[in-house]
């Protein structure tokens, strides 16, 4: 019987944490918190079916119903109104994410044109990292025949990392295509 992903992070990804990180308390060692996955919806001001489309390309790439998101207040330079739809986004937990997750590192960041890496620079200091697409067809469940626009979009992997060092750690581990770069430990 093939290993699940799951079983993959907990039996060999977690034992080299607790080596490489020097972690006493297993409770505390860090793990994939939810995965969000977020476009912008701008276009729609012009083009009213653009919604429409990214709601079906979120809806196959995550196998969840994308929810908008609204401005928060008024920009009048971007000819945003407070309320105005601005987004849609999905938050994958659980099963899903750890299928999304799986699927991203070895199916679909393989596809992305000259792929060389990830960026450490894309973590942030609470342990979260961040990754832009520029064309959302990366995704296998997305077939290039039917579509019309193309659109990018941003994966957030949100992780119960103290850290971006342990963050680092963590995906690297789990088997994140990161360049050559080393994450240099925070003092």
């Amino acid at each position: 019987m093939a290993k699940s992903f799951k079983d993959f992070i907990n039996q060999e990804v977690n034992p080299e944490l607790v080596a490489k990180l020097g972690i006493g308390n297993k409770m505390i060692i860090p793990k994939i918190d939810k995965v969000i996955v977020n476009v912008g919806i701008g276009r729609s001001l012009q083009d009213k079916s653009f919604t429409d489309h990214v709601k079906e390309t979120l809806r196959r790439a995550t196998g969840q119903q994308p929810v908008l998101t609204k401005a928060k207040k008024s920009i009048s330079a971007f000819k945003i109104r407070e309320g105005m739809s601005i987004g849609m986004k999905v938050t994958l937990r659980g099963q899903k994410m750890y299928d999304f997750v799986e699927r991203l590192i070895k199916v679909s960041l393989p596809r992305v044109r000259d792929f060389r890496g990830l960026s450490v620079k894309s973590f942030d200091q609470q342990g979260n990292f961040t990754i832009g697409v520029k064309e959302h067809l990366i995704f296998p469940e997305i077939n290039a025949d039917e579509v019309e626009k193309i659109h990018g979009l941003e994966i957030i992997i949100s992780t119960t990392a103290r850290n971006d060092y342990q963050a680092y750690w963590l995906l690297k581990l789990i088997g994140f295509p990161f360049k050559d770069e080393v994450k240099e430990k925070v003092k």
